[in-house]
């Protein structure tokens, strides 16, 4: 069963709603599909996409095809970007702060952008804080290190001295 990522389309006349789908490539446009992906809102001011990045990266990874459109809208969400750095082995934290950044440039003011930036920020957070975690474990270490070697020089000396 070959699948695609595509729109299907909701609303009523002139007024048209998207729904993002992962769908047989068989099935009609408006027909059964597996599962819902995101949405798509034409005629806000600026459109409203949101997508489910995770269900769209598992999409992307067992092989779906994304149609021409759904392609550009996943494109500006920035669930490509992460597909491709995913394939390539970046790390979640890496791929976390590339779609930010990536979300950033495009001037995308959605809730998509927002939550990328938001996770990016807790994983720079993160690092920071296993980082200075790290150091002050290394720095104590040190210490005690330093106060053993003390320690064993000041008992020969002391044995010396009686």
């Amino acid at each position: 069963m070959a699948v695609k990522l595509r729109l299907t389309r909701m609303g009523r006349k002139k007024r048209p709603f998207y729904r993002i789908v992962a769908v047989d490539s068989r099935s009609r446009r408006d027909g059964q599909y597996i599962e819902a992906v995101g949405t798509y809102n034409p005629l806000t001011n600026p459109a409203s996409l949101e997508v489910d990045q995770a269900t769209a990266l598992k999409w992307l990874g067992t092989g779906a095809v994304p149609t021409d459109t759904v392609r550009s809208l996943l494109s500006r969400a920035g669930v490509l970007l992460a597909h491709d750095l995913g394939k390539r082995g970046a790390s979640e934290e890496q791929v976390t702060v590339k779609v930010a950044e990536h979300l950033e440039r495009k001037g995308a003011k959605d809730k998509a952008a927002i939550d990328a930036r938001r996770r990016a920020e807790e994983a720079t957070r993160k690092a920071q804080a296993e980082a200075a975690r790290k150091a002050a474990e290394e720095k104590a270490a040190e210490e005690k290190a330093a106060a053993a070697a003390e320690a064993a020089e000041a008992a020969p000396a002391a044995e010396s001295a009686e």
